[in-house]
């Protein structure tokens, strides 16, 4: 994603002037789950019926963790959950995490670490769950997962299981942090490409078969960039979502494509289901729809430099997503 911690270049004018009500008396739409700074929220189910979230680094955690017993209230837990790091990434700048659950019961935390080799940049790295418990702690991977420095880097990882049982990753390559300038540093011609890429595992969901493919990149509609993938599969067709523009823009948004194979083509649909303005929400985006396509977490600015997470209940009817 970018920094936790962003530049007044998105004051207090453009905040909702009402922020989510109470659950018991919250409308239509997203509600608050997380009143403080969890951005890129993406979250996990346990066997046990409950909820874990992660979130970029902020309130002095590397990767923040929370929990839910039901997706409607959640707690922010006071746990590390990479309290140890990899030789190839620094101690700042972990991003938008994401957790899967093996077939053996452990978990596979996919982040964003930037990487000691070039500084400034990213890479995705993997870390694996000590035990069962999906809040942790998870041990990194001796190696990134994928760099792509000489393209900018990597960021935005999300897992993604297959119908036929095969796993996969999508990440970001992260062109705009070698970009010429403008939003998101890439606001300049020439505009350097954002692709979404797609990356088969093995079954430990860490070990790459194979190469990457490119999946969707940014078009002029998008602005600077495209990030945040998450897949998802329903009845047939392939979900691809994702965030458009800059994340300190008001034009930053929750996107989604569409394909009848995981490989693509993808399709974009250019609907905006999160967008500033609409449920009082300022720059949303970074969200993570559940594997059965009934619910979601995203973020979105509650105060200045602040971004909370926000749950909502959606509905897939063939292709069309509903915000409910």
């Amino acid at each position: 994603m970018w920094p936790s911690s962003v530049s007044n270049i998105l004051g207090l004018a453009l905040l909702p002037l009402v922020l989510a009500s109470p659950l018991e008396k919250r409308a239509r739409g997203p509600w608050m789950a997380l009143d403080t700074d969890f951005p890129d929220p993406s979250f996990v189910g346990d066997p046990n019926g409950g909820w874990y979230a992660f979130g970029t680094n902020g309130n002095g955690k590397r990767i923040q963790v929370a929990s839910s017993p039901d997706f409607q209230k959640w707690t922010l837990l006071d746990k590390e959950a990479l309290p140890t790091l990899g030789g190839w990434e620094t101690n700042v700048n972990h991003w938008a995490p994401d957790v899967i659950r093996r077939n053996d019961g452990k978990y596979v935390m996919y982040y964003s670490g930037e990487a000691k080799s070039d500084v400034g940049h990213h890479c995705v790295g993997a870390a694996i769950s000590q035990g069962t418990d999906p809040s942790g702690p998870y041990i990194p991977q001796p190696n990134p997962f994928a760099c792509n420095l000489d393209k900018g880097g990597s960021i935005d990882p999300s897992g993604f299981l297959d119908k036929d049982g095969t796993r996969y990753v999508v990440y970001k390559v992260d062109g705009n942090s070698i970009g010429n300038g403008g939003d998101c540093n890439n606001g300049v011609a020439p505009i350097k490409p954002t692709p979404i890429m797609l990356q088969k595992v093995q079954e430990d969901g860490v070990t790459p078969v194979g190469n990457p493919i490119q999946i969707l990149d940014r078009d002029d509609s998008d602005g600077p960039l495209v990030e945040a993938p998450n897949l998802i599969f329903h009845q047939g067709t392939y979900f691809l979502f994702y965030s458009t523009h800059c994340y300190t823009d008001p034009k930053y948004d929750v996107r989604y494509a569409t394909a009848t194979s995981v490989t693509g083509p993808y399709t974009k649909t250019n609907t905006e289901l999160f967008k500033t303005g609409e449920f009082g929400m300022t720059s949303p985006g970074g969200g993570t729809v559940a594997g059965a396509g009934d619910r979601l977490l995203l973020h979105s600015f509650c105060r200045q430099n602040v971004r909370c997470t926000y749950a909502a209940n959606i509905s897939i009817k063939g292709n069309t997503v509903t915000v409910l």
